[in-house]
């Protein structure tokens, strides 16, 4: 029976011959159309899903803004700076709160023999922004808490940024100077797709200590404080802390939007 079943298809194909290729050629377009298609919708969220990692998992950005509220019967439209009074009222009073950093930006210039690169971010942080904001390196290290405490005059530059000033060459241990100051680099950071970013992308950044920046320009107020949960699930409780810490500093209401 099976062996009949066998026959009559075969002189069936053979009889429509260009019909048959052509429904087994869709059949396959179709398969392998599916098989596409779900791949790459795989890659795309893979790539996506890395990109927005490269910014930092739920790290949270705050930005200097002022008040619309009158509490207390001050005047609306009070400035709301960020300083390291505000930092420390954070890191006393918001437990849901990882890590928190100030940071500090301006374009001196940074040059390397006779390259100048005078638009990249310098950059002043903390140790604790590597971890938030994913600064990988792929030479040398990032900041850490001795840089920080003796104030050392140490850079740690973009991937773009170092090709910029290095071209093909090693620049762990080379010398920079940034506003005539000189710096020495200690790492560079890995290339990294980043499909978010402020002030600059970070390939194109360099990060210095927040106690050298002070050397170089006034770090009294910072540009924007920058902190993360201790999980992500926290994120908008640990807003809600951050918030009312700094609005308990510098009297304000914390529910003014």
């Amino acid at each position: 029976m099976l062996i009949e079943i066998i026959a009559e298809a075969w002189v069936a194909l053979k009889r429509n011959i260009t019909r048959s290729l052509l429904t087994m050629l869709g059949i396959v377009w179709g398969i392998a159309t599916v098989t596409l298609l779900i791949a790459y919708g795989s890659s795309f969220r893979s790539i996506l899903v890395h990109g927005f990692d490269a910014f930092g998992k739920s790290v949270v950005i705050c930005w200097p803004q002022q008040t619309s509220e009158q509490p207390g019967g001050q005047r609306a439209g009070k400035k709301v700076v960020l300083e390291q009074s505000d930092l420390d009222m954070v890191k006393a009073t918001a437990p849901l709160v990882k890590h928190v950093c100030l940071e500090t930006v301006r374009r001196p210039g940074i040059a390397y023999g006779d390259r100048m690169v005078g638009t990249a971010p310098v950059r002043g942080v903390c140790p604790e922004y590597g971890e938030m904001r994913n600064e990988v390196p792929s030479e040398g290290r990032w900041i850490n808490a001795e840089d920080e405490m003796e104030r050392r005059r140490v850079i740690f530059l973009g991937g773009r940024l170092k090709e910029q000033l290095f071209s093909g060459r090693p620049a762990v241990g080379e010398t920079v100077q940034v506003s005539g100051v000189r710096f020495t680099v200690i790492g560079v950071m890995a290339r990294k797709i980043q499909l978010s970013n402020y002030f600059s992308s970070d390939d194109d950044s360099s990060w210095i200590p927040y106690s050298a920046a002070g050397d170089l320009w006034n770090t009294r107020y910072a540009a924007v404080m920058v902190f993360e949960p201790i999980a992500p699930q926290f994120e908008k409780k640990a807003m809600a802390q951050v918030l009312a810490a700094v609005a308990t500093r510098q009297n304000f209401s914390p529910t003014d939007p």
